[in-house]
């Protein structure tokens, strides 16, 4: 018994109240339902969250991790926005849902008319819900968003945008430091929404969900974010870069690097000073991404909801700065595959610990219908149930993480090695153990023929029907 129980237990006995009673009392506040906090950064890759960058600045999530656990191989179910978020909010992969790609509408078309998302789940079962920011990137109907959610959300949209004279190819590509106020930006809005959320006393369980803008393009922050950087101290070539490092990757693996056109040409190799401030950008906003979800995870633990909340901090997909001369996500290497996600649970002791089993964030809903104890969904969730490495780091976990992007696309990633097919039947396979940057294909070398087969065996042998969008 720690101090705290005993100190309760003191006082229950001196008002005359029964033993027995206060044992009750203990045991109907352990079968209280938790709430849910969940955090969403969009576009964040491993640089901050797993320092795999020198300098880039998270102070916030740095301390975050301190009081949860971190997923050291955690891999999104596709790397773009719409099917990522899909997939994890209807805990079902794409190659079942047929949601491959941005550009469409997954919500609004079977099968997701038939699939009970989290948020609706989690309403079903007597939770209050509340969303802010950017959540599903393909907005629901009307009828639908009421089934989710019990607030009127607000996204804000992905400005504010550069100045013409900052921008590179239109808009979303730009980069400025920004001397406006911070509420000219959604993500902050929005935190102060969710705040004052937190602040507010509740008579159900919440299942409440910020989403972030940033760091996605464009590269806009708030100027101190960016004075937080010095372009002398910004690396490039990025660590991992090769110049001949496409040289063994199948010509469907060259398609996607350059779905979205040649921005490595504009700000790359070619032009080393964009490059640089690019990247720069980039950190910024990360740093401002990290300052955004602090201010909410503070506003958490100095509320009365802290001791009872489930906080789970995850991205939609990681992100390429120049790694295999890519900008942007859309591919199915390591780079833009593996997501930041850290979870904290309240009564396990797993803080500033790490979890290295591969996991996917399309385990997230199977996991917190287990913890909140909910009344599951219909459909079947295909994702699997994180408690046990919640509760042991070490557990065995025999499930390899599944990537795809586009029909016949797929990624599988062990603890050591990815394993990369495309609709061609053409590989890649990269042994993270001695080439943690996939530097070289080695799906060729017959030593390896044993670990392909035993991946291969993963990839899916059924893939639903596209519901349309682009690659890029």
């Amino acid at each position: 018994m720690n101090r705290r129980n005993f100190l309760k237990r003191i006082a229950y006995v001196g008002t005359g109240i029964s033993l027995a009673t206060w044992v009750s009392s203990i045991q109907a506040s352990r079968l209280k339902r938790p709430n849910v906090l969940i955090l969403i950064a969009d576009d964040m890759n491993d640089y901050g969250f797993y320092n795999t960058y020198p300098g880039v600045k998270m102070p916030y999530l740095e301390k975050f991790k301190q009081t949860a656990l971190t997923f050291d191989r955690a891999y999104c179910g596709s790397p773009a926005c719409v099917p990522s978020r899909a997939a994890v909010f209807s805990g079902m992969y794409p190659h079942t849902t047929g949601s491959y790609l941005n550009g469409s509408d997954p919500w609004k078309q079977a099968p997701f008319t038939n699939i009970e998302s989290m948020p609706e789940c989690f309403k079903r079962n007597g939770y209050t819900t509340f969303g802010r920011g950017k959540l599903f990137h393909s907005a629901p109907e009307p009828k639908r968003k009421k089934a989710m959610w019990d607030n009127e959300v607000w996204g804000g949209g992905f400005g504010p945008f550069p100045p013409e004279k900052d921008q590179v190819k239109g808009k979303f590509w730009g980069c400025t430091a920004w001397e406006g106020p911070d509420t000219d930006f959604p993500d902050v809005k929005n935190a102060d929404a969710t705040i004052e959320f937190l602040r507010q006393d509740h008579d159900k369980p919440f299942f409440l969900v910020y989403g972030l803008w940033r760091p996605h393009t464009p590269f806009t922050a708030p100027k101190r974010f960016f004075e937080t950087y010095k372009p002398e101290d910004i690396r490039i070539p990025m660590p991992g870069w090769r110049q001949d490092d496409m040289d063994d990757i199948p010509p469907l693996g060259h398609k996607l690097a350059k779905v979205w056109g040649d921005r490595f040409d504009i700000a790359g190799i070619s032009d080393q000073k964009q490059w640089r401030k690019f990247v720069l950008a980039y950190c910024a906003c990360t740093s401002f991404a990290d300052w955004s979800a602090g201010r909410v995870i503070e506003a958490l633990d100095q509320s009365p909801h802290a001791e009872n909340t489930i906080v789970i901090f995850w991205s939609d997909n990681g992100y390429h700065c120049g790694e295999k001369n890519h900008w942007e996500k859309t591919t199915l290497w390591e780079q833009a595959a593996l997501t930041p996600m850290a979870i904290r649970v309240p009564g396990h002791d797993n803080g500033g610990k790490h979890c290295g089993r591969t996991v996917t964030t399309v385990d997230l809903y199977p996991t917190l219908t287990d913890y909140c104890r909910l009344e599951p969904p219909r459909h079947k969730l295909e994702g699997g149930n994180l408690r046990p490495l919640i509760e042991n780091p070490s557990a065995m976990w025999n499930r390899p993480a599944l990537t795809t992007y586009g029909e016949k696309y797929a990624s599988i990633r062990d603890e050591r090695y990815r394993y990369i097919r495309y609709p061609d039947g053409t590989e890649e396979l990269y042994d993270h153990q001695n080439d943690p940057h996939e530097l070289e294909n080695v799906v060729s070398n017959p030593a390896y023929n044993a670990i392909k087969k035993r991946l291969a065996e993963w990839i899916p042998d059924t893939w639903a029907r596209s519901l349309g969008g682009r690659l890029g």
